[in-house]
C-alpha cells in the first residue's frame, strides 16, 4: 500500500486558529442525531452546549483513578465552590471512559493504546464541536519509560515519533495507509516549560516521544512473554532513539498529535519519566514515590491552567 500524505495532498491539516473547535466530517452535518456512545452522551438527549460550552481545558490521561484524582486536584487549586470529593462522572451510564467537569476544565480518562485513546478522541472533539466550545487546549498527562533521563523527570513533547523516529502517525482508511503529522504545538510547550521553572520542583524537559503498540515488545523490553532479542540490540535501539532526540516512550502520543493538528486543537503530551531503560525494564519504585511522580505532570498543567486564568500574575 502506498501511503496518502494528507498534510500535503489531502488539505487535511488546519492552522492553529482561535475559533469554535472544528470537525472534520460533513457527514455530521446531516445526522440528527450524534449519540457519543462511548460517553453515554448525545446530542439528542443531552443539551451540550449549556453542559460544555464554558470548557477552555481539557485533560485526559489513560487511568480512571487518577483523572478523577485530578479532577479533585485541580478543584482545589482553582477554589472553586463545594467538596471536591462530590464531583460526579459525566459518563457514568458506560464503563469505558470516566469524565469530570470541574469550572472551564475537562478531566477524562482513555484507557491504555492508541486504539483506546483515539475512540476518545473522536467523541471528545465531536463533543467539543457540538457544544461550541472556542480556544480549547488538550492535555495528555501520564506516565512513560525514560530514555537516558533520571526517573521522575517529566518530558514536554516537541513531536510524537513511531517506531522508526518519524513524527508521523499511520491510520489505516478503507485499506489504505494515511499518513498525519504529530507535530505539538511550540508555543504551548515553551509556556509549560517555564511554568516548571517557575514551580522548580521537579526536573523537566522538551523533547520527542515515541510512541509504540504495545509495553513489552515494541518498547524493547526483555521481560516479555515473548522476546526475540538480545540486551545489545535492545541497548543499540535506545541510542539510536536517543539521538533522534527520543527522551521518553508511552503508546498514546502520535494518534493525540495528529488529531489534535488535522481539527486545528492546540495540543500538549506531558509525561513523567518513571525509571530510565537504559538501565532497566521494569519499575521498582515504591508506591509512594511513584504517586508522587505520577502527581508531577497535574501538578505543571495546573500552573498552566492558573497562570491562563489569571490565578498567577
Amino acid at each position: 500500500m502506498t501511503p496518502i500524505l494528507l498534510n500535503h495532498m489531502g488539505n487535511e491539516e488546519n492552522e492553529y486558529i482561535n475559533e469554535q473547535v472544528q470537525v472534520k466530517n460533513p457527514n455530521l452535518d446531516t445526522m440528527e442525531e450524534d449519540i457519543l456512545y462511548h460517553f453515554s452522551l448525545s446530542t439528542k438527549t443531552h443539551n451540550l452546549p449549556e453542559m460544555f460550552g464554558d470548557i477552555k481545558f481539557v485533560c485526559v490521561g489513560g487511568s480512571a483513578n487518577r483523572m478523577k484524582a485530578f479532577a479533585q486536584f485541580i478543584h482545589q487549586e482553582l477554589k472553586l465552590p463545594g467538596n471536591p470529593g462530590d464531583i460526579k462522572d459525566i459518563c457514568e451510564g458506560t464503563d469505558r471512559y470516566c469524565m469530570y467537569k470541574v469550572g472551564p476544565v475537562l478531566s477524562i480518562s482513555h484507557g491504555m493504546g492508541v486504539p483506546s485513546i483515539s475512540i476518545m478522541l473522536h467523541e471528545l472533539i465531536k463533543l467539543l464541536h457540538h457544544a461550541q466550545c472556542r480556544d480549547v487546549v488538550l492535555f495528555r498527562l501520564g506516565t512513560s519509560g525514560g530514555v537516558g533521563l533520571a526517573p521522575g523527570t517529566v518530558v514536554i513533547t516537541e513531536k510524537a515519533v513511531d517506531y522508526s523516529f518519524r513524527p508521523q502517525f499511520e491510520q489505516v482508511v478503507l485499506g489504505k495507509v494515511i499518513i498525519r503529522n504529530t507535530e505539538l504545538d511550540e508555543g504551548v510547550a515553551n509556556e509549560l516549560l517555564q511554568c516548571s521553572s517557575e514551580l522548580q520542583t521537579f526536573p523537566t524537559v522538551i523533547g520527542n516521544t515515541m510512541c509504540t503498540h504495545d509495553f513489552y515488545e515494541g518498547q524493547g523490553r526483555l521481560d516479555g512473554a515473548l522476546c526475540s532479542f538480545s540486551q545489545e540490540e535492545k541497548l543499540e535501539y535506545l541510542r539510536k532513539a536517543y539521538e533522534a532526540g527520543v527522551r521518553n516512550i508511552e503508546m498514546e502520543s502520535t494518534v493525540f498529535a495528529a488529531m489534535c493538528r488535522v481539527c486545528g486543537l492546540k495540543g500538549a503530551v506531558v509525561c513523567v519519566a518513571l525509571l530510565n531503560r537504559f538501565e532497566g525494564d521494569q519499575i521498582t519504585s515504591s508506591h509512594d514515590v511513584l504517586v508522587e511522580y505520577q502527581q508531577r505532570p497535574q501538578i505543571l498543567v495546573a500552573h498552566f491552567i492558573k497562570k491562563r486564568l489569571g490565578y498567577i500574575i
